[in-house]
Parts: structure tokens; sequence; C-alpha cells
């Protein structure tokens, strides 16, 4: 059932990677529902929307999975808000290429990481990421442009679910294993985004 429910969206969220850009905050217009649904598609973003997913799905109980997207989601618009009134910290694309090496090392410790501290880097994260999209928030309006990165955003949280499920359910009791090299490579790719900023 799960899976008859996620795989539409892997494929949608694969069709659209073949689009992306280096980074997703690298000053590009930003002024329409399109550019809002569009701007999360940078590889620092994606790597970090899909770690959730998977983090979520593999630590949390089935009752408890939706907590780290619905956390992410949260503290994502709130600090959204924020950059869009003009808060935008220093070396803030340094700190959002961290996350995701953070990300990362949460898939690698996914056993030994507690649900709120994991819980609570998510929402650091979350609020760097927003602080990012409210700062290039269009002169047209705040709303359309929201509800796009918000849906993309929760579109990829759900492609991590479908990764973590599938993995679970193909590699059974080498799921561990599969995750924690995910997150290795996750570490590394957000190491490297840190030095391309």
């Amino acid at each position: 059932m799960l899976n008859k429910f996620f795989k539409p969206r892997i494929g949608a969220c694969v069709l659209a990677c073949t689009t992306l850009s280096a980074q997703a905050h690298t000053g590009h217009g930003t002024h329409s529902l399109m550019e809002g649904l569009e701007h999360p598609l940078g590889t620092d973003h994606l790597l970090a929307m899909v770690a959730v997913g998977l983090w979520s799905v593999s630590v949390l109980n089935a009752r408890q999975a939706w907590q780290g997207p619905a956390t992410f989601l949260l503290a994502l618009f709130l600090s959204a808000i924020a950059g869009a009134m003009g808060l935008k910290p220093d070396f803030l694309e340094h700190a959002i290429a961290l996350s995701v090496v953070f990300f990362g090392a949460m898939l690698v410790w996914h056993k030994t990481l507690s649900r709120p501290m994991g819980l609570g880097l998510i929402t650091a994260a979350a609020s760097l990421h927003g602080l990012a999209h409210g700062a290039e928030t269009p002169e047209t309006g705040f709303a359309g442009y929201a509800i796009g990165f918000l849906l993309t955003t929760a579109t990829l949280h759900l492609t991590g679910v479908s990764v973590g499920l599938s993995l679970r359910r193909l590699l059974a009791e080498h799921s561990r294993l599969a995750l924690s090299s995910v997150g290795l490579a996750m570490a590394g790719a957000g190491a490297y985004l840190f030095t391309q900023v």
C-alpha cells in the first residue's frame, strides 16, 4: 500500500532532479509559484529533505514517522518569514552546506541518536534553509512562493520515506548498513558543497 503511494512521487522527483543547479540558493529569480516549486531542487536542499524522510522512517515508529517532516516544514516556514523580513546571518550558505553533513551523520548514527535530539537537529537545519528561502522572496509576494517551496519540500520528504521503506523491505537485516552507507555518502557530498560555497 505504501509503495503504491510513494512510487509515483519518486518518479516525479527523479524527473525534477534532472534540472538541478549546483546549489539551491544561488540567487536565481523567484517570481512565481513555479519558482517556489523549483527553488528547493538544488543539491543541498534536496539531500537534506530526503535525509529527513529517511531518518524519520528508519528511527521513529510508524505512528511517529510524520514528526520529522512536519517539524522540518514548520521550522522552514517560520524561518522563511524571518528571512523575508530581512534576517540573513553571515555565512548562511556555509551553514546550509554543513547541515547536509549533519544529516549524513544522523543517518550513520541513526540508532544511537535520540528522537528529541534528532528532531532538534532537524529544526535547526530547517531554520537555516528557511532563512535562505525567505531572503529570496520575490517582490510579487510571499504566499505563492511559500506554497511552492513547501510542496516541493514535502514531496522530497515523501521520497526519503519511500527510499527508507524500500531499503527496509529489500535489504532486511542489511538495511542498517545501507542506511549508514547513504549517510556517509551524504556527509561527503555536504563537505564538498561546503568547499564550493
